[in-house]
C-alpha cells in the first residue's frame, strides 16, 4: 500500500468518525404543528399549560417562538420523542435556550433527557431520566445550573456550583459530555465549567481509603511547642488582683458602733500580672501532624464508560414554577460540539441584540408614560383649583345679579306705591 493510499484511508476513517448527527431539533417555526410532536403528561390532572409564544419582547417574532409556561404555581410535564440512539464512543451535546421574562422568583428552567422506554403520558417527577440539565432559581440563595447524571440507577449531582443567568433575557445553555469521561458546560456559547465526570461527581467510590489497620503511635507528639522547663516565676510576681482603694476615706458620719468597722472599697490592683505561665519553646519531640495512611480501596473499580447511555430517545420538560412566563426554545441534541456552537450563533446569537433593543424601547416608552402620568397628576390639583376659583366667581356673579334684581323689584314696588299715593291725593 502506497503512502498516498494510507493517507486517503486515514482521511476516510477520520471523516467517518467525525460525522455529525442531529438526533433532535425543535424551533417551533411551524405554528401549532408542535402539538403533534409534544405529548402532555396525564399523570396528574392539574399540570400547567404550555403555550406557543415569543414573549412580550423578542428579537424575531417568528424565530423566537417557543414553549411558554402560562399558569402560576403549577407543575409542568411535557415531552417530545425522537429516534433512539446511544452516545457510546461519541460526544453527547444537549443545547436549548431559556428566557425568564417574568423575572422568575422560584422555578425550574431545565430539561430532562430520558431513555426511549419512557411512557410520555405517565411522565412525572420520579420518572427515571439519564441527564437533567439547566438553570434552577429559587430566591436569592438558589441560582445554579443543574447537571445531574443517572449512573447505575442513582442520580448524582455535580460537586461544583455553576451560577446561572437570572435576568429577563434569552440565554443559551449547552452541555457537552465526551467519551473520555470529561464534560463542559457553556452559557451563551462561553465555557463556564469543565472537568472530569469521575472527579466532579461521586459516581464511583474513592480510589483510596484510610488503612483500617493503621493506628497513631502512642508516643507520637503533635504539640509544636512546650513550656520552657528552665523558666522560673519572678519573686515579685504574686500580687493580689484587688486591693483596698488607697484614696478612699472614712465618711465623717460613720458610726463604728452603729455601722460596724469601716473598710475601704476594693479596686483593681495595677501591679497584678495574672497567673504566671512559663514561656513556650519549640518541642524537641515534635513529629508533626499524624496523617492516617491510605490504601487502595478494594471497592473501587474504574469505569471508562461513565458517560455512556445505551438508550436516549425523549426530551422532556418536567418542572415546577411559582411565577409563570418562562420560554423554552432552540432544542438541540447532537454529537458535534462545533455544530452546536454554530447553531447557537445562528439562532440565539442573531436575536439576542434585537431582543434587548426591543426591551429597552419598551422600558423607554413605559418611563415616558410614567412621567406623563406623574405630570398629569401634578397639574390636576392646579386645574381643580382654577375651576374652584372660577366656580366661586360665577357664584358671586349670580349673587350680585340676584341682589340687583331684588333692588329693581324694590324700586318698582316703591314707584307703584308712590303712584298709588298720588292718585289717592288727586282724588
Amino acid at each position: 500500500m502506497t503512502a498516498l493510499s494510507v493517507f486517503l484511508l486515514a482521511v476516510s476513517v477520520a471523516s467517518v468518525l467525525a460525522e455529525s448527527n442531529v438526533y433532535f431539533r425543535e424551533q417551533f417555526e411551524d405554528g401549532d404543528a408542535w402539538t403533534s410532536r409534544w405529548v402532555e403528561s396525564k399523570h396528574k390532572s392539574d399540570y400547567g399549560k404550555f403555550v406557543l409564544s415569543a414573549g412580550k419582547f423578542h428579537g424575531d417574532a417568528e424565530k423566537d417562538m417557543g414553549l411558554q409556561t402560562s399558569q402560576d404555581a403549577r407543575f409542568y410535564s411535557m415531552s417530545s420523542r425522537f429516534d433512539d440512539f446511544s452516545n457510546q464512543g461519541q460526544p453527547l451535546v444537549i443545547q436549548f435556550t431559556v428566557k425568564h421574562e417574568q423575572s422568575i422568583d422560584c422555578g425550574g428552567g431545565y430539561i430532562k433527557l430520558f431513555p426511549s422506554g419512557l411512557s410520555q403520558e405517565e411522565l412525572h417527577g420520579d420518572s427515571v431520566y439519564n441527564i437533567m440539565f439547566g438553570p434552577d432559581i429559587c430566591g436569592p440563595g438558589t441560582k445554579k445550573v443543574h447537571v445531574i447524571f443517572n449512573y447505575k440507577g442513582k442520580n448524582h449531582l455535580i460537586n461544583k456550583d455553576i451560577r446561572c443567568k437570572d435576568d429577563e433575557f434569552t440565554h443559551l445553555y449547552t452541555l457537552i459530555v465526551n467519551p473520555d469521561n470529561t464534560y463542559e458546560v457553556k452559557i451563551d456559547n462561553k465555557k463556564v465549567e469543565s472537568g472530569s465526570l469521575e472527579d466532579d461527581w461521586d459516581v464511583l467510590p474513592p480510589k483510596k481509603v484510610k488503612d483500617p489497620e493503621a493506628m497513631k503511635p502512642e508516643d507520637w507528639d503533635e504539640k509544636e511547642t512546650v513550656p520552657d522547663p528552665e523558666d522560673k516565676k519572678p519573686e515579685e510576681w504574686d500580687k493580689p488582683e484587688n486591693i483596698p482603694d488607697p484614696d478612699a476615706k472614712k465618711p465623717e458620719d460613720w458610726d463604728d458602733e452603729m455601722d460596724g468597722e469601716w473598710e475601704p472599697p476594693m479596686v483593681t490592683n495595677p501591679d497584678y500580672k495574672g497567673e504566671w505561665k512559663p514561656r513556650e519553646i519549640d518541642n524537641p519531640a515534635y513529629k508533626g501532624k499524624w496523617v492516617h495512611p491510605e490504601i487502595d480501596n478494594p471497592e473501587y473499580t474504574a469505569d471508562p464508560e461513565i458517560y455512556k447511555y445505551d438508550s436516549v430517545g425523549v426530551m422532556g420538560l418536567d418542572l415546577w414554577q411559582v411565577k409563570s412566563g418562562t420560554i423554552f426554545d432552540n432544542f438541540l441534541i447532537t454529537n458535534d460540539p462545533n455544530l452546536a456552537e454554530e447553531i447557537g450563533n445562528d439562532t440565539w446569537g442573531q436575536t439576542k441584540d434585537p431582543e434587548k433593543k426591543m426591551k429597552d424601547s419598551q422600558e423607554d416608552e413605559e418611563r415616558k408614560k410614567r412621567e406623563e402620568d406623574d405630570q398629569g397628576r401634578k397639574e390636576e390639583p392646579k386645574e381643580e383649583g382654577e375651576e374652584e376659583v372660577k366656580q366661586e366667581e360665577d357664584e358671586e356673579d349670580e349673587e350680585d345679579e340676584e341682589e340687583e334684581e331684588e333692588d329693581l323689584e324694590e324700586e318698582e314696588e316703591e314707584e307703584e306705591e308712590g303712584t298709588d299715593s298720588q292718585l289717592k291725593d288727586e282724588l
